[in-house]
């Protein structure tokens, strides 16, 4: 399955700009929204569930960094967070809300196909592995069938 992605930037020109250069550099990769506000990109990762969330820092309605900590609010560590930003003073803040990199504005090809490399890296590294799935699945079928405090019993054992 491709990777998905939601970008944030509240300039229209360079929300084009990132959403070329990253079709350039990672054809594979889908572009499921694009957003010009911390609300609306908010209710794009939680309704739309991607793997990467390309966030500005200063958007209107909520920044960048709120989103990051709305969304670890809510428990969706599964979205990898760059920030792609003008404003350097705000990298700590950034990387303490679970960024995985940090863009400066202007950026070069070269730089943006680094921090591609290290979420194709990441995304590796996080996928589930097929087993993981099974046991995950088996569990959840498991919690399903039993009422609350009674045993599921399979032939002799219990479960």
């Amino acid at each position: 399955m491709n990777p998905r992605a939601v970008i944030a930037e509240d300039e229209p020109i360079l929300r084009s700009q990132l959403k070329a250069k990253l079709k350039k550099l990672w054809p594979e990769l889908e572009i499921v929204a694009e957003a010009g506000d911390g609300r609306t990109v908010l209710r794009a990762v939680t309704d739309l569930q991607p793997h990467l969330a390309f966030l500005d820092i200063r958007m209107p309605e909520l920044t960048g960094i709120e989103v990051a900590h709305e969304l670890a609010r809510l428990e969706h560590q599964s979205c990898h967070l760059v920030f792609v930003t003008a404003f350097d003073q705000y990298a700590v803040d950034a990387f303490e809300a679970g960024a995985i990199d940090y863009l400066l504005k202007p950026y070069s090809d070269a730089r943006l196909k680094t921090t591609i490399e290290r979420l194709r890296e990441r995304l590796e590294s996080s996928e589930p592995q097929p087993t993981q799935d099974l046991q995950a699945l088996v569990e959840k079928f498991k919690q399903s069938l039993k009422p609350e405090g009674e045993r599921l019993k399979i032939g002799r054992a219990h479960v």
